[in-house]
């Protein structure tokens, strides 16, 4: 009988391990001296942004002949897990450019858009994705924010709250509804730019985990909207925003995973030097059970991770996996990070160990880009249908 030459499921080519590993060589060196002092400022520093647009992080995706990587979906879900194992405010920055912004361009913008826009992503200027409002958190298509048609172009008014990359981004990528009367059916994509008068930033919210990535309020006074920068088709902003957070999900849990394996090798390292009782406390047959758990729960969440983002990359439906992948991954993370800050035990609560940041930044996975009752509504509809 011939041998499979399938190949497993975790496996990287060596295409992939590269890229990986240079993207963690990349963290550890530039990232890892940086992460209390942005953490505490809450804001990223502006030479790491610089650094990380030169290594090609902000266009993984976007085609080589506009100026980006010509990556896989799956390099980009690589480069979220790798830096979110040293800092998750730094992975989620670069996680919205590529799996929201640029995702949703590259399938729905015009080629006059792309020529435009996807330059200056990779060079040097940050998207932000604008879908929540005071009013549609879950239920994003109550949306308020509003696009009166003037003709040559249109008008648009609005406030979008918890808005990721705001105060770094020069565009956004704006969902507003054109015909309130047709309720979701009327909500179409704009790209808009920062600069465009009547663009302001509102509340920059202060958090509990990821302090150092920026989530503001973004206002829209009626800003004037060239027609050629609308995305996709009029009325059909709900199918790009579905669509694209489906593929934003499998960031997030690559975050998550991310964030898990950095808070269990910080717990490993801790537990391998510290000594009760005259023993290193890894000798104890409760902190090994500890590590063993918390290495199976990671390994599953991995697996589905990486299962989402091969789907999605092989033109497969992928959708019940990646809010399968988003849910349990975003458990794991808790889970880790939790049980990491009780190895470091009282340095564990306290800021010059990496087990409470870790434990701070955990929690929002469960929460954006769909919450985990949203991922379980998502899962049963598709079983149940």
């Amino acid at each position: 009988m011939q041998q499979s030459q399938l190949t497993p499921l975790t496996h990287l080519s060596d295409e992939e391990s590269l890229f990986f590993k240079s993207v963690s060589e990349f963290g550890k060196k530039e990232i890892s001296p940086l992460i209390m002092e942005m953490d505490e400022s809450e804001t990223l520093n502006p030479t790491l942004i610089k650094k990380i647009f030169e290594m090609g992080l902000m266009a993984i995706e976007i085609p080589e002949m506009y100026g980006g990587s010509g990556g896989s979906f799956f390099q980009a879900i690589l480069a979220i897990q790798a830096l979110a194992q040293i800092d998750p405010s730094v992975s989620v920055f670069v996680d919205v450019q590529n799996t929201l912004v640029a995702n949703a361009l590259l399938k729905w913008a015009s080629e006059s858009v792309k020529q435009k826009y996807f330059p200056q992503f990779a060079k040097n200027k940050v998207g932000s994705y604008c879908l929540t409002e005071s009013s549609s958190g879950s239920d994003a298509f109550a949306l308020k924010t509003n696009a009166v048609d003037k003709g040559t172009h249109f008008e648009l008014s609005g406030k979008k709250i918890f808005i990721t990359n705001a105060k770094e981004a020069s565009f956004f990528l704006v969902f507003a509804n054109v015909n309130p009367s047709q309720g979701y059916k009327g909500i179409t994509a704009f790209l808009v730019e920062k600069d465009f008068h009547g663009v302001s930033l509102g509340r920059k919210e202060t958090k509990l985990g990821i302090r150092a990535s920026s989530t503001c309020e973004v206002i829209f006074e009626s800003v004037k909207v060239p027609k050629e920068n609308i995305i996709g088709e009029l009325g059909k902003g709900y199918k790009i925003a579905i669509e694209t957070l489906n593929e934003g999900r499998i960031g997030i849990s690559a975050q998550m995973l991310g964030l898990a394996e950095g808070a269990l090798a910080a717990a490993v390292s801790y537990a391998k030097q510290r000594e009760q009782f005259g023993k290193i406390i890894s000798s104890f047959q409760g902190i090994q059970f500890q590590i063993a758990e918390m290495s199976i729960k990671i390994e599953a969440a991995k697996l589905m991770v990486y299962n989402a983002a091969r789907l999605k990359d092989a033109g497969m439906n992928f959708v019940k996996e990646a809010a399968m992948a988003k849910s349990f991954a975003g458990e794991v993370a808790e889970y880790v990070a939790s049980t990491a800050l009780e190895i470091f035990g009282g340095y564990g609560f306290i800021k010059d160990f990496p087990a409470e940041k870790f434990y701070r930044d955990s929690k929002i996975g469960k929460i954006y880009e769909g919450t985990t009752n949203m991922q379980l509504q998502t899962i049963a509809k598709m079983i149940l249908d």
